[in-house]
């Protein structure tokens, strides 16, 4: 049994009038994520543990913020293309743990769409899926509120994920 381990973390500040979204679920929340895609950081997080867990670089190299064709793009979309480069070398997901770090808006009512997205983008089922939020406790930028941060483990594993 072959088993690989990446680790992602993504960072964005946060901007008006744009949407929040997490994991694909969107957040309500007057402030949204700087970025060239949707700017899921969750979903960012994710997919470099993924990329990370066998090698292949990270989402930027994938799909760089210079093309076009990315911006506004789904990261749950994105996702799901990395997880397919995960399936093309032999591999499956065998699960995911994510921390998202940010004072407000508060998350904890919004986790199980956060993991039901993911899940879905992933192929797997959302008990395969971890997801959690804390607080900066006040210090540093995230205290402050200007941004977030999203960290991601996973563990891939060689072979379809099918049961024999």
């Amino acid at each position: 049994m072959n088993l690989r381990v990446g680790i992602g973390y993504d960072v964005h500040p946060f901007v008006a009038g744009r949407p929040l979204v997490l994991g694909g679920a969107a957040v309500p929340s007057p402030r949204g994520l700087a970025g060239h895609s949707d700017a899921d950081a969750l979903a960012h997080a994710v997919a470099d543990a993924l990329l990370g867990a066998l090698a292949l670089g990270d989402l930027g190299t994938h799909f760089p913020d210079t093309d076009p064709a990315y911006a506004g793009a789904s990261s749950l979309a994105l996702l799901a293309r990395v997880r397919d480069l995960v399936r093309e070398r032999g591999y499956h997901v065998a699960n995911v743990d994510a921390t998202i770090v940010t004072e407000e808006p508060k998350l904890a009512p919004h986790v199980a769409a956060m993991r039901a997205g993911l899940a879905g983008a992933l192929g797997l089922a959302v008990d395969e899926v971890s997801v959690k939020a804390t607080r900066h406790e006040k210090l540093g930028a995230f205290g402050r509120g200007e941004g977030l941060a999203a960290m991601a483990v996973v563990l891939v594993q060689q072979g379809t994920g099918e049961s024999a």
